[in-house]
Formats: structure tokens, C-alpha cells, sequence
């Protein structure tokens, strides 16, 4: 697959991307800090206790004595900012560094962090509706991050950015050239059913909560389906819209 490096995407709204900016350092220091800790190893506690559990979350299943920490349904919040190890956090957040910023511009600050939020938790219950008795915690950013990327492809197709294809490979192409075979990826993996340990159903969820909300949730000066792929902010002449499992298998990876 790819991981994006970087865009020509200048922000219109926003003088910075404040809520991706804390949502980069808030993942980083919860996995960095209270996942590893000083002993160097995630800790499956932490997981167990924070990390969404389908059957917990469906209640045909309990946490073992002294793992319950919070409400189950709070998880589906939880889980988002959890990671199973270095190469996990670094892509999600890659992906978080160039597709979030332009996301919080249409958005504002605000909608955008209600944004990342709800697309993480509709990213968790495709899990859990998938796969309700699944005793496997499921962990990472992927299904709100896929939120982003699926708002970014609705406001800015055709925009250009950096993509390191196959990991070695560095290409510029348009955003939807890169967005569109990521998505078909996750349809093939689903139709495969391959990777047991990655939550495929996770990030196709959170792509169709972020495709829906955005179109809701964004500023109402701005358009879908920018069409200016030189990376200069265009005028914007949209019409208004309206309103602003426990223990024993591996986690599974969003």
C-alpha cells in the first residue's frame, strides 16, 4: 500500500491545526508513556481495560476481576488512542499529519475533534457489529483516521501529495488516485478475510461515517469535490448546508 508523506494543501480558515496537532501529541504520549511505560512493552492491561472489546461492549462477556475500569461503552473512545506497537502508532499518525489538517480547515476546530471522535466510534461498533463475540480488544486510530481520509477525498480529490508507495517507492499523484486503492485494499482484505489481526470492518466504518459527516459537518462557505488540482485555495461557492474482548486472543489493530 502507501503511506502519504506530504501535500500542497494550504489551509484557507485555520491559522493551524491545533486539534491535529494535540490528537498527533495525545496519541504519542498515551502509547509512549502509559502504554509502555519504562518497561519498554505495551502494556496488555492497559489494553484490556481501555481497549474495545466487542463481547464486553455486547455485554455476553465480562472483563476478569480487576480490569474494569471504565464503562464499556466508553472504549469505543478509549480504544482510538491505543496502539499495538512503534509501526502502528507512526503510520496511523502519518496519515493523521497530512489528510487531518486541511479536514480541521473545513471543519473548524471543534466539529472537527466531534469529527475524529464519531468516525472513531462508528469505526468501533462496524467492529463490534461484525464480530460481537470477539473476546480481542480492539486498538488504534485507524477507523477515525479513516474518517479523515474519507472527508479529505470528498473536499479535495484532485489535489496532489508525496506518497511513498510499497514503502520504497516515492510518487506524486492525486489525492483520490492514492485514497481510491487504499479503499480498495480494505474491500479486498475484507473479501480475502486474510489478516485476522488487522480490524478491517474498523476502517470501512469509519470511512462512511467520515464521507457522511463531512458533508454535514463542514463550514458552510465550503464545497465538495474541489476541483482546483494546483493546491491554491479556490473560491468557495457551496451552497449552505445544514448544521454546522476479555483477554486471551490478539488485539485487534484499527
Amino acid at each position: 500500500m502507501f503511506v502519504p508523506i506530504a501535500d500542497s494543501n494550504p489551509l484557507e480558515h485555520v491559522r493551524r491545526p491545533y486539534v491535529t496537532f494535540a490528537l498527533i501529541l495525545l496519541n504519542v504520549f498515551v502509547f509512549a508513556v502509559l502504554q509502555q511505560g519504562m518497561g519498554g512493552e505495551v502494556s496488555e492491561a492497559g489494553v484490556l481495560a481501555y481497549g474495545a472489546i466487542p463481547a464486553v461492549v455486547t455485554g455476553t462477556a465480562v472483563l476478569p476481576p480487576g480490569y474494569e475500569r471504565i464503562p464499556a461503552a466508553f472504549t469505543l473512545v478509549t480504544y482510538m488512542f491505543l496502539h499495538g506497537g512503534w509501526l502502528h502508532l507512526i503510520g496511523n499518525m502519518a496519515f493523521l499529519w497530512v489528510f487531518a489538517d486541511n479536514v480541521e480547515d473545513a471543519l473548524g476546530h471543534g466539529r472537527f475533534l466531534a469529527f475524529y471522535l464519531l468516525c472513531g466510534v462508528a469505526a468501533g461498533l462496524a467492529h463490534t457489529a461484525v464480530q460481537p463475540d470477539s473476546e480481542a480488544p480492539l486498538v488504534g486510530a485507524s477507523g477515525a483516521v479513516a474518517g479523515v481520509i474519507a472527508a479529505y477525498l470528498m473536499l479535495h480529490p484532485n489535489i496532489r501529495l508525496w506518497a511513498l508507495v510499497l514503502m520504497k517507492i516515492p510518487l506524486r499523484v492525486p489525492a483520490y488516485w492514492a485514497i481510491v486503492a487504499w479503499l480498495a485494499f480494505q474491500v479486498w482484505q475484507v473479501l480475502a478475510d486474510t489478516e485476522k489481526d488487522t480490524a478491517w470492518w474498523a476502517h470501512l466504518g469509519g470511512f462512511a461515517a467520515g464521507a457522511a459527516l463531512v458533508v454535514v459537518m463542514r463550514r458552510r462557505d465550503v464545497a465538495l469535490l474541489d476541483r482546483d488540482p494546483s493546491g491554491i485555495p479556490s473560491p468557495r461557492r457551496g451552497p449552505p448546508v445544514a448544521g454546522s474482548g476479555a483477554g486471551g486472543d490478539d488485539e485487534g489493530r484499527a
